[in-house]
This record gives C-alpha cells, structure tokens and sequence, in this order.
C-alpha cells in the first residue's frame, strides 16, 4: 500500500497482517521503512509492502514556542535562571524520534509554583550544549555569567540548568572558580526532556528555587534524593558524583553529607553552611590549565601511558588508584614506581585518588602503599576523581603556586575531614 502522502510528525494508524500500529511518523533513511514513534516511547519500523491499510489521524504541527512574561510580586527574592542545555532543555522531535534544544522560556513553563518561591527577572542562555560535549572553555562562561549577577545587588540566588553527563565536573569547577560565594547558586538537571509526563524537572527547578532564595552562600546541585517524585537533595559541589545512567535520582553524594533536604513543604538544613551576604562581592578566578589527565589504574596496565601524556604536554595527572592507594609494584611486570618518579621529577604533578569512591586513601597500611608515596605522588584522602581533576587545572592554572600544597588545601569542601 502507497504511504507517500506521510509527512514526519504525522499520527498515523497502520495495519498489517498481524497486528494493528498508531505512532508518529519519523525520518526514514530507507524509503521502504515507514519509521514510528510508538506511545511507549519505541520506534518500530514497518515495511511499506507490509501495510494493508493506513491512514492519518492528525497532520503534524509546528510546535510554537510559548511565550514568558515575567512577573515580579513583592515580597519575593529575585533569582536569575542561566540555562546551559541538556536533557532540561530537550523536548522530543517528532520528526526524528530525537530531542531538540527547547526555547529557553518553555523550561519554566512546567513548574509553574516557582512563581510562588521567587521572581524569575531573568533568563539568560550563554550557549546550548550536551554536557559530555563542554569543557573548561564553557565553566568559564558560566563563571562569568554568574559573577554579574552575584555582584549585581537586586539578585538574590541563581538557578543554573545543565545536563547531568558532566554536571558533577561542572559543579566543582564553579566551585572553585567562584570561591566564597555571597548568595546561593543551584544547578539542576533532568533524566527527561520536559514534554514527558513522566518528567522529573518540574521538582528540582521547584527545589532549585527553594534553594536559590535561601541563606546558603554556597554551590549546590539539587536534585532528586530517590526515584519518588517528592523530594530534593541540595548537594555539595566537589562531593557528588553522577551514579545511574538514568534514575532520577542518579546524583549521590560521596564522603560527604546533604546541605539541605528540599521538598514543596519543607527546607531541613542538615549542615553548618556558609551564610548569605549580599554586600560582599564575588572574585571570580578562571585560570585554568587544560593539560591535565585522569587515568584509572588497572591489573597489568603498561605504565608507559605516562611518557604518552608526558610528550603530549601535559603537566598534571590524577591516577585513580586501587585499594588504599596501590598501583602495579615492584611485584609486577609492570612496574609503575619508576616511570611515576621519573616525570614526577621531571615536573608534572601526578596525584592519587581511590577509584573505590567510597572511603579514603591511607598510604600506610601496605608496604605498597609505602613504596608509591617515596615517588613524590600527592595523595589526596578522599577527594573525588573527577573533582581532583577539575582541580588540579584550576591549580595549574596559577603558575606561582606551590601546586604540591595547593592540592592538599580544602579549597571548597573537596576533603572530608578525617
């Protein structure tokens, strides 16, 4: 049966022999395959000489942009929402079965009780990307971005959305960049784009204002504390990690403790915190050098993937170590002491952290651990990997620190204390 007058975006209703199908058309790379987006979610592709009988239910729209009048009442702190991309700014093509980028407007369309927590007076987009595709270059626009609005005496609280492949390297990195904060900054994130039901951002950009307009001077990743749909943990910035490809909630925090317990009802403040003060000003400090690796070790690895960033150029490397600080030893055929004193010597910082997550290194315990810490390593307790290395550029970045001592410093909650 001729199915040429589908158009993508199309809800159509298609029989075959066996079985009954109603989708949405999308973009076939093979004419003979009429494509659908079922209403589970699946794709199903049928074979046009299959279909028996078709036909179009309703013809595909243009989605139009809704448009956002912001409304300031008084009473209300003012807040600032800078979005950055990701799955929180998708919404489903139905033209391709793919996400899109949304309006940035549409975001705050879906938790309409921000308008009871905090005057939304502005929306500003820096740039629109997937998180696994940013780097240092982007948590510096961002830096700066935020560093007008802290410094700008009408706004209370930031709200910041990003996608959560990367979130916890840009938490820590804004951390750092930013220093001691004088007003709350949120990231928030969603595991679905914003046009499904099952969406799970409405909560934590309701959660993200609650936190925004409160008196916690500090950065915080707020999101949901478990899969139910009813409360949000407010995150230290160096001490989450993403830990599910796709719960909601898929931020855990490691070592460390929540600032805050979030919900429609209730604020609980789990932690001293540094508090509000809106007559200081923010400092920002982006230096960054991006010259930096994390390598995790592993049983028989060839140490010789040193001297491979060691002629690329690099300067810094955070060796994700196992147990309570090992690597391959004098036991092994691939011995790592060497090669790890030799181009420590030679300049390049080279720093330990435990790829178990949990718990922290103690050099110690093993004649192992004895051995790797004569090469000079800085091991570096219980700091997270991706922390340490978001980090370790920020330090580098400073060419007249002591980079040795600088990573052993407690910049911004990064070790737990003991």
């Amino acid at each position: 049966m001729k199915t040429k007058t589908f158009s993508p975006g199309d809800l159509v209703s298609l029989r075959t022999k066996d079985k009954s199908w109603q989708g949405h058309v999308l973009e076939s790379y093979d004419p003979s395959v009429i494509l659908l987006k079922l209403k589970s979610g699946y794709n199903v592709g049928i074979r046009e000489g299959e279909i028996l009988d078709a036909r179009v239910t309703e013809t595909a729209k243009d989605i139009k942009k809704p448009e956002v009048e912001l409304v300031k009442k008084k009473g209300l702190r003012n807040v600032v929402v800078i979005i950055t991309g990701g799955t929180i700014s998708s919404r489903l093509d139905s033209k391709t079965g793919g996400v899109i980028a949304t309006d940035v407007g549409e975001i705050l369309k879906i938790a309409p009780k921000i308008g009871e927590i905090c005057n939304i007076v502005k929306i500003e987009s820096p740039f629109m990307k997937m998180s696994e595709d940013m780097d240092h270059r982007d948590w510096k626009k961002i830096a700066e971005v935020c560093e007008g609005h802290l410094n700008d005496s009408s706004i209370d609280g930031l709200i910041i959305t990003h996608g959560t492949d990367t979130l916890h390297y840009a938490s820590a990195a804004l951390a750092f960049f930013l220093g001691r904060l004088n007003k709350p900054v949120a990231l928030t994130y969603s595991q679905r784009s914003i046009d499904r039901g099952s969406t799970d951002a409405s909560l934590n950009l309701i959660c993200a204002a609650k936190y925004a307009v409160s008196d916690i001077a500090e950065v915080a990743l707020v999101g949901h504390k478990n899969s139910d749909d009813n409360i949000c943990l407010a995150m230290p910035a160096t001490k989450v990690r993403k830990m599910h490809t796709s719960r909601r909630d898929a931020f855990k925090i490691v070592n460390g403790e929540a600032i805050a317990e979030i919900s429609s009802e209730k604020f609980k403040i789990n932690r001293e915190f540094n508090a509000r003060d809106n007559s200081k000003k923010v400092k920002l400090d982006v230096r960054y050098f991006e010259k930096v690796a994390l390598i995790k070790v592993h049983p028989g690895q060839d140490p010789s993937i040193l001297e491979y960033y060691e002629k690329l150029g690099y300067k810094g490397i955070i060796l994700e170590v196992t147990g309570l600080g090992h690597v391959p030893g004098k036991m092994s055929q691939n011995n790592w002491l060497p090669k790890i004193k030799r181009i420590i010597d030679g300049g390049i910082v080279v720093c330990a952290t435990p790829q178990t997550i949990f718990g922290r290194l103690n050099l110690n315990v093993y004649s192992s651990g004895r051995d790797l810490q004569k090469t000079g390593i800085v091991f570096l307790g219980d700091m997270l990997s991706e922390t340490a290395l978001v980090k370790l550029g920020w330090v580098l970045g400073h060419k007249k620190w002591n980079h040795q001592e600088k990573m052993l410093e407690n910049v911004a909650g990064e070790v737990s204390k003991c």
